[in-house]
């Protein structure tokens, strides 16, 4: 799966990895739900930090289609509000 950090580029990440993406995800989204912001930008930063860890990042010229679009890391929760699907951020 190519997935794009917002305002960084694009990384590989393989689809084992979606279920533990997951639990940030369902994290993230709880603390949206109960208004944490300091949570929110925890979780955030923690979600994208995994997916940087865990992707292979595609070269700077590599224009791919990205199957999964996730915030920067500044990213507001208003921001991330207008990302979200049915299943948060990260599908599944």
């Amino acid at each position: 799966m190519i997935v794009r950090i917002m305002g960084e580029g694009q990384v590989i990440l393989a689809d084992g990895h979606l279920a533990e993406l997951n639990k940030l995800d369902d994290e993230l989204l709880a603390e949206m739900e109960n208004g944490d912001g300091p949570g929110f930008r925890r979780t955030l930063h923690a979600l994208l930090a995994r997916v940087r860890d865990l992707g292979e990042p595609l070269p700077d010229d590599s224009l791919e289609p990205s199957e999964l679009i996730l915030p920067s890391p500044d990213a507001t929760l208003e921001d991330v509000r207008e990302l979200l699907g049915d299943d948060g951020l990260i599908p599944g």
